[in-house]
């Protein structure tokens, strides 16, 4: 399977809601499935956070040489971390978007900024 086009809008976000887009691909000679995975990573927290979150995945089938066009909207709720105190909030600061069929296999990179 094949990854491109990611697309992230907007490109900073007030509230942290983010669209993420991209097309996937069946490049091979079979019919098959693949599980597309959205990990975010916050770039700029107060405190430690970890590396790759996952934050959606969709299952999808492709028939050989046919593409898919995947979307996921990230919320607030999606991007906040518990803060020194234990409350809920959402930072300010770059965040790294990683797409790929796991976290070891990532095909795709981008960052979006909650301002």
């Amino acid at each position: 399977f094949q990854y491109s086009n990611l697309k992230i809008t907007p490109a900073k976000s007030p509230n942290g809601s983010v669209q993420v887009e991209c097309d996937v691909q069946n490049v091979g000679q079979r019919a098959g499935a693949e599980v597309v995975q959205l990990y975010i990573r916050d770039e700029t927290s107060s405190v430690t956070t970890y590396v790759k979150n996952l934050r959606g995945f969709r299952r999808i089938f492709l028939h050989p040489g046919e593409t898919r066009h995947v979307v996921f909207r990230l919320s607030r709720e999606d991007l906040q971390l518990l803060d020194r105190n234990f409350r809920w909030v959402l930072e300010p600061g770059m965040f790294k978007v990683m797409i790929g069929s796991s976290s070891e296999d990532i095909r795709l990179e981008g960052e979006f900024e909650v301002i």
